[in-house]
């Protein structure tokens, strides 16, 4: 089956990424309510910063018009590997195929995403995630 954007990518292997690769870049996907009370993945320890665009509007959840300006709006090249970030890896896949279908080449799916699926108990960051894997990340 043909993906429709580059693939998935677990958590570590998007951190490695974007170590190693000047030309890739974090995008959180996420509302401002989830950057703000969550926490945001910190990449200043490898000199980059996250670009933070909205893939659906809090508190509505609808979806953000103005999605793909934002992101061009951060001068990512077409060939720039993108790295779509949600909760949980399901915002992000939409974002990553969108993203895809508007001339982007290289998107990847941070598959898990920031928190992971719910464990036994119904919480999250405790079973996959990037918080789960102890990648760096900060409040804002």
């Amino acid at each position: 089956m043909e993906l429709d954007y580059e693939g998935d990518l677990e958590p570590i292997d998007c951190w490695e990424l974007l170590k190693s690769d000047d030309n890739a870049h974090l995008i959180d996907c996420r509302t401002k309510a989830e950057w703000q009370f969550v926490g945001v993945p910190d990449l200043t320890s490898i000199k980059k910063s996250v670009v933070l665009v909205e893939w659906q509007l809090y508190p509505s959840m609808a979806l953000n018009e103005k999605f793909y300006d934002d992101v061009k709006s951060a001068n990512l090249s077409d060939d720039s590997k993108l790295i779509i970030l949600c909760r949980s890896g399901g915002r992000s896949k939409s974002a990553a195929e969108f993203l895809t279908s508007k001339g982007f080449n290289h998107c990847y799916n941070c598959v898990h995403g920031f928190e992971g699926a719910h464990d036994k108990y119904e919480h999250r960051s405790n079973i996959s995630g990037w918080k789960f894997d102890k990648l760096p990340w900060k409040q804002i």
